[in-house]
């Protein structure tokens, strides 16, 4: 699955921002923890405007109650490990990839569906890269984590085939591919689970 994802991301975590990951656990926790509660928004939001579509509910309403779960584990780390709740801001990563969605049906939904499966890779990617560098408790939770997000990534990857054209996804993957990748490679003056290159 790493190898497959890997392929379709087409690039690889600049190795300073997993230095600069271990140097921040606290952040990257934090982060982490906002990144799982707004995958559950984004599959809820998915559910409640496209609610006549029966497979994407179905798929939608089991990944919001795995990403919730998922953020509750991260809040038991970080109340483990005395990292307290605070405001933070989001990272550019994905309003820059929500600029590429179009305004209008059917390229809306596949465009939503194809970004939301970038990010899934994208967090197996990292979590991949991270956890051998992590200690024991906390790699082997971001390397349990990998089955799921892959499983999330193909999973939105299907719906974008099923609702929409195979050449028109084809094409999305190709436009939004190097946004991605300069999203997460660009320099970055904050640190955060989908920042770019860490510039302090």
């Amino acid at each position: 699955m790493i190898s497959e994802i890997t392929d379709f991301l087409g690039s690889t975590t600049p190795q300073a921002w997993i230095e600069a990951a271990i140097a921040n656990q606290d952040l990257l926790l934090l982060d982490h923890k906002n990144c799982e509660y707004k995958a559950a928004s984004n599959a809820l939001n998915l559910m409640a405007k496209y609610n006549t579509r029966e497979a994407l509910m179905n798929a939608m309403s089991r990944l919001a109650r795995e990403e919730l779960v998922h953020h509750e584990q991260v809040m038991k780390l970080m109340k483990k490990r005395g990292v307290p709740l605070r405001t933070l801001s989001a990272s550019r990563y994905a309003a820059g990839l929500r600029q590429m969605v179009r305004r209008t049906e059917p390229g809306m939904l596949t465009d939503i569906l194809v970004i939301s499966a970038f990010i899934e890779a994208r967090s197996c990617e990292r979590f991949n890269a991270l956890y051998p560098h992590l200690d024991d408790e906390l790699g082997k939770f971001y390397k349990g984590l990998l089955e799921s997000e892959g499983r999330h990534f193909t999973g939105y990857l299907k719906l974008a085939h099923l609702y929409g054209d195979a050449d028109d996804v084809a094409d999305r993957i190709k436009a939004i591919r190097p946004v991605e990748q300069a999203l997460i490679s660009a320099p970055d003056t904050e640190f955060r689970f989908h920042s770019g290159t860490p510039t302090n």
